[in-house]
């Protein structure tokens, strides 16, 4: 192997070598080009990236050295004896990947929480505040393709790692050799000499007690439970346990939660679906069939990391729908903030929190009920900042946060979207409307007549190759150098450019400041009171287009919608 790589270099560094072989030689060489040709980047959402060799992949080297960059800090702060909770997912190597870091920061001398089998994001999240850990590490690639797998960076408030402590991990792990700088141990003999200590069943109850503090209406799903069942599928995934546990706590018979037999199976390569997200109407397909079979009128599941949950919901022709995350999450936000006036619980300085992307349905339904809504930056860690912030000002009380994404939270226990939590409250709405002699799909309907109709949408624009970062920044460019005036003959009123952190007035050409950290995202208000954004993903190689519409109906928001996407096409 050598003497092939040193050869290949000689002729690519002879300047005699004629230009059409040195590119055969060049074409040759590209599938090894993709495994080194940059490392994976460290950010706030840690690493992510296909399960393959080299700097460029998710493999036990790369793992091991980001673990070494985390341990470096950890020192840093002086905070090795506080030490680190460890989860995992069911995806391939997700254990090892575990497994390995645990054995780093052992041999570090740092110590360490990990669970004894795979568990979810959100309680890891809890774990960390629990045992009071400076930081937390979840192995996991939430929803992507089963080729993936990542490495998701925990601090001590429970929330993902913030952008000047993922600076510090990322220069740390330049400073270190990928392979003579880690240290390491052996598993076994870490756990025996005690610096890894196993997590048990003993944190579940005490996981899910927090979880049932959140319930609006604790006896809704016991008021109905005799005659009332939900079909659950995991995906393959984490939620498989804690789920079905947390609805039988909340009152739903055991017998009444209908699972997804196959998917009720740990496997990592997800083999009854193209793709573990419950974004897809696809992975709902069996539950679909066992809810027909069951006459039943919700079907939930949830991603292999059980962060994002999706629903499916009968409508009155029979037929069974997605509802999309700005759906559950508006529906969320109304039942939560209604019930809490009903039931007179709701604070006087009571908040919600949603990112820029998300519905602005909620800003109407905030609006009527006299709650402050703030929008924060994608990414559920600024949900869990301002919880931070709010239990240290006391100016407003926390109720409710979402992302358009599938990720819901209620309750400060945990400071990352939870599945656990939203399959318990879905299917205590659910109960609740049945009482009424109505589904979830009924309750829509009604925000909608409440509140107005507002629909969203995303649309995604995929890069591909080595060269899918350059191509997602040259379009970004783009669109700024050539700001739009109108977008299908709309006028823009007012563009908010993030990464400047600038909003432009195009009305009265004023300037002011978005009050939000940098990030690369335009967002632009539009004359018809629709809202557009585009963004480039932090995780995968594609542009994302968000439209916000409000309309009259569906039909003239999908006409909207089809117009303004033409054109932005066009831009980009």
């Amino acid at each position: 192997m050598i003497n092939y790589l040193n050869e290949t270099k000689k002729w690519l560094e002879n300047p005699n070598l004629d230009e059409s072989v040195k590119n055969e030689l060049f074409d040759a060489l590209s599938p090894l080009r993709t495994f080194f040709y940059a490392p994976l980047s460290f950010g706030t959402a840690g690493l992510r990236g296909i399960m393959r060799p080299g700097i460029n992949g998710m493999n036990v080297h790369t793992v091991m050295h980001a673990t070494q960059g985390l341990a470096k800090v950890i020192r840093e702060e002086n905070a090795s004896e506080r030490g680190v909770a460890v989860s995992y997912d069911s995806r391939n190597h997700s254990r090892e990947f575990a497994e390995r870091t645990a054995a780093v920061l052992a041999a570090n001398n740092i110590k360490v929480y990990m669970f004894d089998e795979l568990h979810p994001v959100p309680a890891l999240s809890f774990a960390a505040r629990h045992y009071h850990c400076i930081a937390g590490v979840m192995i996991t690639a939430s929803h992507n393709p089963k080729e993936y797998n990542g490495y998701k960076v925990y601090w001590e408030d429970g929330a993902q790692v913030p952008p000047e402590n993922a600076e510090r991990i990322s220069n740390a792990m330049k400073q270190i050799d990928i392979f003579k700088d880690v240290r390491f141990m052996d598993f076994a003999e870490a756990c025996k000499q005690g610096k890894i200590t196993l997590i048990g069943t003993e944190f579940d109850e005490i996981f899910l007690q927090e979880i049932l503090k959140t319930q609006v209406n604790p006896d809704a799903i016991k008021k109905v439970a005799h005659d009332f069942k939900i079909v659950y599928t995991p995906l393959h995934g984490s939620g498989y346990k804690l789920v079905p546990q947390i609805l039988q706590l909340a009152g739903l018979p055991k017998e009444n939660i209908l699972t997804v037999p196959e998917q009720m199976v740990l496997d990592g390569n997800f083999p009854t679906v193209e793709k573990p997200n419950p974004e897809v109407k696809s992975c709902f397909n069996l539950g679909i069939e066992i809810a027909k079979k069951e006459n039943c009128n919700l079907v939930i599941g949830t991603d292999p990391d059980a962060d994002r949950m999706g629903i499916v919901v009968r409508t009155p022709s029979g037929e069974f729908i997605t509802l999309t995350g700005n759906q559950v999450g508006a529906l969320m936000l109304a039942y939560i903030i209604e019930n809490m006036k009903k039931n007179n619980t709701l604070p006087a300085n009571a908040c919600a929190v949603k990112s820029i992307v998300s519905t602005e349905l909620c800003s109407e339904i905030c609006k009527q009920n006299n709650v402050k809504l703030f929008n924060v930056l994608t990414g559920f860690k600024f949900i869990g900042e301002k919880i931070k912030e709010f239990e240290k000002t006391k100016e407003y009380t926390y109720i409710f946060g979402f992302e358009e994404s599938y990720g819901y939270l209620s309750g400060t226990y945990a400071r990352d979207k939870d599945a656990i939590f939203a399959s318990m409250l879905i299917t205590e709405m659910a109960a609740y409307y049945k009482a009424q002699n109505k589904n979830l799909y009924d309750a829509l309907t009604e925000l909608y007549e409440k509140y107005g109709y507002f629909k969203d949408h995303v649309f995604s624009i995929k890069k591909d190759g080595v060269t899918a970062q350059e191509e997602m920044k040259a379009s970004m460019a783009k669109i700024r150098t050539n700001l739009p005036k109108e977008i299908n003959h709309v006028k823009v009123l007012r563009v908010r450019d993030y990464e400047s952190g600038r909003i432009q007035d195009l009305t009265n050409h004023t300037e002011t400041d978005t009050g939000l950290p940098k990030s690369n995202v335009l967002f632009f208000e539009m004359e018809d009171k629709s809202n557009i954004v585009v963004r480039p993903s932090g995780t995968e190689p594609i542009i994302k287009l968000y439209f916000g519409i409000p309309a009259k109906d569906e039909k003239e928001a999908d006409t909207k919608i089809d117009c303004y996407k033409e054109c932005l096409l066009k831009m980009l």
